[in-house]
């Protein structure tokens, strides 16, 4: 079953409260989406420690062919 955009900022807004969420489906088929992430805990992370907390914070929708969320293009970084 496809996911909104809504349930992926709300699952990411779990973990990330005070971060600035961008979501935006690129296929118009609910299986496709990017998101930007901006939030001050990612300072001083590298980009793939960055991107493995926002992908946990999806708790799994993106496991496998099974998964809820097909593709996901991610960029996450600190604000400015």
């Amino acid at each position: 079953m496809p996911m909104q955009a809504q349930e992926i900022e709300d699952l990411i807004r779990e973990t990330f409260p005070e971060a600035k969420i961008t979501i935006t489906d690129l296929a118009g088929d609910g299986n496709h989406y990017a998101a930007e992430v901006v939030d001050e805990s990612f300072r001083g992370k590298n980009r793939v420690q960055q991107q493995r907390a926002v992908y946990a914070a999806l708790k799994g929708k993106m496991d496998g062919p099974s998964g809820d969320l097909h593709a996901l293009a991610l960029t996450t970084k600190a604000p400015d």
